[in-house]
Parts: structure tokens; C-alpha cells; sequence
């Protein structure tokens, strides 16, 4: 590592990446990777929160590195690696959770939301879930997170326990900053604008993946929720649909709002539809051949695992040993 800020961002392997994740995330996060120190993890032990078939699963962990691989996270410039090949997370969230009041973790909006969705399973992980996070970001003397909106409460957290800890203990952790981008952040739904586009929406027409194909893309974007007025221009409030598609649009091509607007000026939002469909392909058909070599190549996907794994354990465990050694913890003799 050299003395670049620290970037340290966590993804749950939840199958294909969105449009979204990939504009409102990981697009950002290639771009970092000459600026900063970048350490991008695929949280699987966050995904424990939910029952999980293993067989599915474990294939799924592949599909999701490889397709952060073919999206341009370079394990040459940053770190990439599953946190459960870390077992300092894990360690350093349970000390973490002898710092964390239950009060805050009930005032969690995403534990509330969570646990309403799934009732049937509201387990002391969904619970703790913010802590462990912390512990993520902890570990790596961290400097900026890239979150959205709705994770920043969870940074707010972080930084308070690190506070709380540092001010029992001395200086240990550094204080985390949220890092957000300001272009691309937030794709919607394309059938409900109002929404940030997820995977998890029942209805396959409101996400893009980048895995999809030229023609489901084509056929997603046609149907994508606009407005009567027949015209294209960035209005949030009154033109959610198509100020999306507007965004995704300009995120694609490098194109400003004010260049949209005379470029489909008397056009109808046919013609925008398809050209944004158009521009979403060609944008991600590299990131669709990229993904298919990668899967063929097992052997490569395995050198990267591995290798990424040692170099997050060669910090993460310089962070616990401090952590162990400044609450008192007896420290294993040495021969």
C-alpha cells in the first residue's frame, strides 16, 4: 500500500450486478483505483443474514467476482476478496458489538425494513448486521466509504463506535468519511422511478443486469415507465421516468442533460428509449464477453481469491493485534 487515502467498499454476492450497482457503484470505483488505495470485498458473511441454498450460493460468489472483475476492478491496483477468507471480521465485530448499544442498532432504518420483509426469519445477524459492517471498515484504517444515501446512517455508527473506542483506548481506528459520488448515485426503477433499481423487485422489467442480453435489455427499456408530456428534459419532480433514463443515458455516453435535450429535441420518447437502450448494449457488451472468458478460466479466478485474501489479511490482522493488545487481551506466548 502506499500513502494514497484508503478506500474500503463491500458488495453482497446477490447474483448479476444492476445497471445501478454498476453506474451508481462500481464504474465509480474503477475510476478510484489510480487515485486511491481501493479495497473492494464481496461480503458473503453479510449474505448470511438471509437462508441461502450452498450449492447456489457458492456459485454465485464466483459469478459475482468475475463479473466485478469484467466491470474493470483491476486485483493488480486494489484489493478484491471474500470477507470470509478474513477471519479478523468476524473477530474484530464481536469486540465491536461490547461497544455498540442496542438502542442504536434499533434505530437502524434498514433493520426495520429488512425485518418486515422477512418476517419469518429476524435474526440476531440482521440485527448486528451494522456492526459487523463496521468492523469491515474498521480493520482498514479506512479512510472514505463510497455508500449510497441509504447506508449512510450505517457510517454514522461506524464512526461513533470508533470514537467511543478510541476515547477508551487511545487512538486506534481512523474516523471513516462517507464517499459519494455525485453523478450516477442513485439509478431507479424503470417501472417505478420513485425506487432505487434492485434486483430484489418482483418485476423483471424494472432492473437492467449487466449480464443481460442486447435484446431483453432492448425489450426492458421500451417498457420503462415515462410520462404524456412527450418531451425529454431533467425534471426530477415532475419527470422522474425519464430524468432516469436521462441519467443513464448521460452515465453511458458522457453526455451533460442540457446535450440530451437538443439532441432529442421534437423526438418522441420512442426514439430516446431505443437510443438509451442502444447506448446501455454497446456499453456493456465488454463487460458481457469479459465475464464469459473469466468464468472459463477457473485457475485465474482462483490466483485472484487467494491472492487477494492474503493481502487483506496482512493488514486486517495489524488492526486486530492493536485492537487485542490495547483492551487487554493476554497475548499468545511466542517460542
Amino acid at each position: 500500500m502506499t500513502g494514497k487515502k484508503r478506500i474500503f467498499s463491500g458488495a453482497q454476492p446477490s447474483g448479476s450486478v444492476t445497471l445501478g450497482n454498476y453506474l451508481g457503484a462500481i464504474k465509480n470505483w474503477v475510476e478510484l483505483q489510480d487515485e486511491y488505495d481501493c479495497i473492494y470485498c464481496i461480503v458473503d458473511l453479510h449474505a448470511l443474514t438471509v437462508r441461502q441454498d450452498p450449492k447456489v450460493f457458492r456459485e454465485r460468489c464466483y459469478s459475482f467476482l468475475a463479473q466485478y472483475l469484467a466491470c474493470g476492478l483491476d486485483p493488480e491496483k486494489s484489493v478484491i476478496y471474500f470477507q470470509s477468507h478474513v477471519s479478523a471480521h468476524a473477530e474484530l465485530a464481536w469486540i465491536l458489538n461490547c461497544y455498540t448499544y442496542v438502542g442504536e442498532l434499533s434505530r437502524m432504518t434498514q433493520f426495520k425494513e429488512k425485518a418486515k420483509k422477512h418476517r419469518d426469519n429476524i435474526n440476531a445477524g440482521l440485527f448486528t448486521y451494522p456492526v459487523l459492517m463496521a468492523a469491515d471498515i474498521l480493520l482498514f484504517k479506512t479512510d472514505l466509504v463510497p455508500v449510497g444515501e441509504d447506508q449512510k446512517q450505517h457510517i454514522e455508527l461506524t464512526r461513533d463506535i470508533a470514537v467511543r473506542f478510541n476515547n477508551l483506548y487511545g487512538e486506534v481506528f481512523k474516523i471513516p468519511e462517507a464517499y459519494i459520488p455525485k453523478v450516477g448515485a442513485r439509478i431507479m426503477s424503470l417501472q417505478d422511478p420513485t425506487k432505487k433499481m434492485s434486483k430484489s423487485d418482483e418485476n423483471e422489467n424494472s432492473y437492467i443486469l449487466v449480464l443481460d442480453s442486447p435484446d431483453l435489455i432492448m425489450k426492458k427499456f421500451k417498457k420503462a415507465v415515462t410520462d404524456s408530456e412527450a418531451v425529454v428534459r431533467y425534471d426530477e419532480v415532475a419527470k422522474p421516468g425519464i430524468s432516469n433514463l436521462m441519467n443513464i443515458y448521460a452515465a453511458m455516453t458522457g453526455r451533460s442533460f442540457e446535450e440530451i435535450e437538443r439532441e432529442f429535441d421534437g423526438q418522441g420518447y420512442g426514439a430516446f428509449k431505443k437510443a438509451v437502450a442502444e447506448a446501455v448494449i454497446e456499453g456493456l457488451k465488454p463487460i458481457r464477453e469479459k465475464y464469459e472468458e473469466l468464468m472459463a478460466d477457473k485457475g485465474y479466478l482462483e490466483s485472484v481469491i487467494k491472492n487477494g485474501a492474503a493481502r487483506a489479511e496482512n493488514i486486517a490482522s495489524e488492526t486486530l493485534k492493536e485492537v487485542y493488545d490495547r483492551i487487554g487481551l493476554v497475548p499468545l506466548p511466542r517460542r
